[in-house]
Parts: structure tokens; C-alpha cells; sequence
């Protein structure tokens, strides 16, 4: 079955079938399930919960996936990237060219270290930023940007590190989205200064807890990032320079460990439900995530589509059985928590309206060719009975 499902088969009644979820865990694959407690299990008989072995081994492994020299765990994505930043010295006085079409901790991460994000509005198609947005927005001030390779695909790096040269600035990937997606035959995270992972559960790569890595080619940058997520602390009580705690939890590395060698594997079939999502939603009455441009990937950690009555399609796919997301609503700048920047509605325009429809509906790597099929079919008849 090719192209658009058969709009006008009805779906049996939602109570005789089981929900789609917008994510499952890793509750939904038995063996994969036994293993992970398995390797809980081993961790905790040994009672060596921060740092150790499980750490240390994930790091080698992470960073031979990679294509890195470096890979420091971490406790949570937004550490990676505050710590990444400080480790590049970006402070007090310096601008860091952010997207405002991002999850918050890119901005987050910045004011962590005490320095000023540049909110920039982003292209309409990739919704990432390019090097023509940075380009306008930099200042005397301007240390560093952050590019963001959101929901999965990823973002036009090429001019953005050429212009980084030019200029010299330093680059942060926020990968935290795109775990194991390529850009123009390499891993990303390992094309700027510094690349950054978040392992929250319902990533790609996810752990069963809040984790997180830095990945760098740069030797001098993965020492600082190794003393600054321990209190600067090497040997026991000699503090060489002020850290803070965010270790990556023994526990956590086993359970990444695991996943990181099916993480290719999960990638191809969301890949291959994406390209299966697009091709059944072909005329429905939204507009569909651009398919990746040649040297680029999409990894789906997100299959988001745009639709001006957003709202009103997700309580339509709702009823029907469907749950759904919406990444993100509120842009950065527009946040209470940045109105300190003072940018005002209507000055980033793209990321606006995108925030005002766009609509995440399921994907990963246990979904059905089936629920892809009555996800389709859901959204056509949102068409079909006038409801777009």
C-alpha cells in the first residue's frame, strides 16, 4: 500500500482498540527490558553508583561511535552544554548565539555560565538556524553559537562553522536530538568544538534517568569538562578549579551501554516510518516535515507536522485513539523566564508561527506499520469531514 490510506474505511470505535501512544519505553521490548534490569541488577550488587567501570566504558564506547577522541557522562543534556561552555571559557560579558526554536535548556545552559544568549529566529523549512541569521546577529560581544539539530534532523553546519572561523567564534552542537543522525557522512557532535547528548528517556538514546555527555576532539576541553562535573576535584581533595556535581550515574551508563548498540538499528526503523508517515499523509490536510536535503539525515525523534487549526486536529486525533505532542509552543524569546531579553511578539516571526502549529504525532522504534496506518488514516478524515 502506497500514498494515501483509504480515507473513507473507518477506524473500528476507539474502545475496541488500543491507543497509540506518543512514545513507549523500554517496558514495550521484553528482552530488551531483562537485560536492562539485569545490568541494574549487576550495578547494584556491586555498589559502585557514581563513576567506575560502566562509566568509563560507556565513554570509550560513545566516543568510538562518534568518531571522537572524547566522551565525558554527564548528569542531564543541559549540563553537557553549560558545562561544554565552560569549558570554552564563555562567561560573564559574552553573547551566545541561540534559536528560539529550541527546548529552553539551550538558552538554559547559557545563563548557567553567566553569559547572554542571542535569540535568532530560524529557517522555515530546516527550523534550524543558518549562517545567514548568525551573521546578523553578531556583535563585539559574541563568544560562541549554539546550532541545534532539532527533533532529529540536522541543521546546515558547513557555513555555520566556516563563519565561526571567519570570526573566531567557538561552536557547541546541541545533539541532544539527534543522537547517531549524520551530516554529511559524520556523526554529529563531532563537527564542532564541542558536541553535546542528553539521555533523557524518551530520547533516541535514552536512559532510565536524567544523563547526559560532552563529546570533543579537543584534549584540553575534555579535562576541563571531566574536572568541572566533579568539583574541579583531581586527586581526592585537591580542587584545581571551582566545579559542581554533575557525574553521570553508574546505573545510567549501563543501561546507555546497551542501548547504545541497537541505537543504529532503532534509527533505521524510525527512519523508514518517517519516510512511511510522509508518504501516507501525502494530501492530508497538513503540512509535512521537508524530506532531508542530500549530506543531511532526519532520525525522527520527532515527526512533527504543521497545521492552522493545530488544536483542533489534536482533539480530533485524540477521539480517535491517537495521542500527540507539541514541541514547542511557547518560543525562547517569548518566555517569561528570557523577557529580560526584551524581544517583543511579531520580532522573530518564523519561530512564532511555528510554535502556533506545529504537532508531533507518534513515531519510534516499536510502532506498528499498523497504528502508522491508523495514524494516517486519523489525520485524513480530519480533512474529510471539513474539521482542516
Amino acid at each position: 500500500m502506497h500514498g494515501r490510506p483509504d480515507a473513507g474505511v473507518a477506524d473500528p470505535p476507539t474502545a475496541d482498540r488500543a491507543p497509540v501512544p506518543f512514545a513507549r519505553l523500554d517496558h514495550a521490548d521484553p528482552e530488551l527490558f531483562a537485560e536492562l534490569l539485569e545490568a541494574v541488577e549487576r550495578v547494584a550488587s556491586t555498589g559502585a553508583f557514581t563513576g567506575g567501570s560502566e562509566v568509563a566504558e560507556l565513554e570509550r564506547e560513545l566516543a568510538r561511535y562518534c568518531g571522537v577522541e572524547h566522551a565525558i557522562g554527564v548528569s542531564s543534556g543541559t549540563e553537557a552544554l553549560a558545562l561544554a561552555l565552560r569549558a570554552l571559557d564563555i562567561g560573564p560579558g559574552d553573547e551566545v548565539i541561540v534559536p528560539t526554536n529550541s527546548f529552553i535548556a539551550t538558552a538554559e545552559a547559557v545563563t548557567l555560565v553567566g553569559a547572554t544568549p542571542r535569540l535568532v529566529d530560524v529557517d522555515p523549512l530546516s527550523e534550524t538556524i543558518t549562517a545567514e541569521a548568525v551573521a546578523a546577529a553578531l556583535t563585539p560581544r559574541t563568544r560562541c553559537l549554539i546550532p541545534v539539530h532539532l527533533r532529529g534532523r540536522t541543521a546546515e553546519l558547513d557555513p555555520l562553522l566556516a563563519l565561526a572561523r571567519d570570526h573566531g567564534l567557538r561552536v557547541v552542537e546541541d545533539a541532544c536530538q539527534a543522537h547517531g543522525a549524520f551530516y554529511r557522512g559524520r556523526r554529529v557532535g563531532s563537527l564542532a568544538n564541542a558536541g553535546c547528548f542528553s539521555f533523557y528517556p524518551a530520547k533516541n538514546l535514552g536512559a532510565w534517568g536524567d544523563g547526559g555527555a560532552v563529546v570533543t576532539d579537543d584534549p584540553e576541553l575534555a579535562e576541563r569538562v571531566r574536572l568541572l562535573r566533579a568539583h574541579g576535584e583531581r586527586p581526592r581533595y585537591n580542587h584545581r578549579l571551582p566545579g559542581t556535581t554533575a557525574r553521570l550515574d553508574s546505573i545510567q551508563a549501563a543501561v546507555l551501554r546497551i542501548k547504545l548498540r541497537r541505537l543504529d538499528a532503532w534509527n533505521d526503523r524510525r527512519r523508514q516510518l518517517g519516510a512511511r508517515l510522509a508518504d501516507l499523509l501525502e494530501g492530508a490536510p497538513v503540512e509535512l516535515p521537508p524530506p532531508a536535503p542530500e549530506g543531511h539525515d532526519h532520525v525522527f525523534h520527532h515527526f512533527t507536522v504543521l497545521s492552522n487549526r493545530r488544536d483542533a486536529l489534536r482533539e480530533h486525533l485524540e477521539r480517535s485513539g491517537i495521542a500527540t505532542g507539541v514541541h514547542y509552543p511557547v518560543p525562547i524569546h517569548l518566555s517569561e523566564a528570557f523577557s529580560a531579553l526584551g524581544l517583543a511578539k511579531g520580532e522573530l516571526p518564523v519561530a512564532e508561527g511555528l510554535a502556533e502549529r506545529t504537532c508531533s504525532l507518534p513515531i519510534g522504534p516499536y510502532q506498528t506499520d499498523e497504528e502508522t496506518e491508523r495514524i494516517a488514516r486519523a489525520v485524513h478524515r480530519f480533512g474529510s469531514r471539513g474539521e482542516a
